[in-house]
């Protein structure tokens, strides 16, 4: 068995998380969404999939 990182998957869940919101969040509300809050949120989605994709020790593939 390999050891989990619980930090980096708490972590990456929460960048999964308030990415999603920064994403889909002004849709709902309908308001104008920033490109940047766009931007920002494929980038911490990206980076949150990464984070809970490496917890575990060995390749991540």
């Amino acid at each position: 068995m390999t050891d989990t990182d619980t930090r980096k998957v708490a972590f990456g869940l929460l960048l999964l998380a308030v990415s999603t919101m920064l994403i889909f969040g002004p849709g709902t509300l309908s308001l104008a969404v920033p490109i940047v809050a766009l931007a920002a949120g494929t980038l911490g989605l990206a980076a949150g999939a990464l984070l809970v994709g490496t917890s575990e020790g060995g390749r991540p593939v």
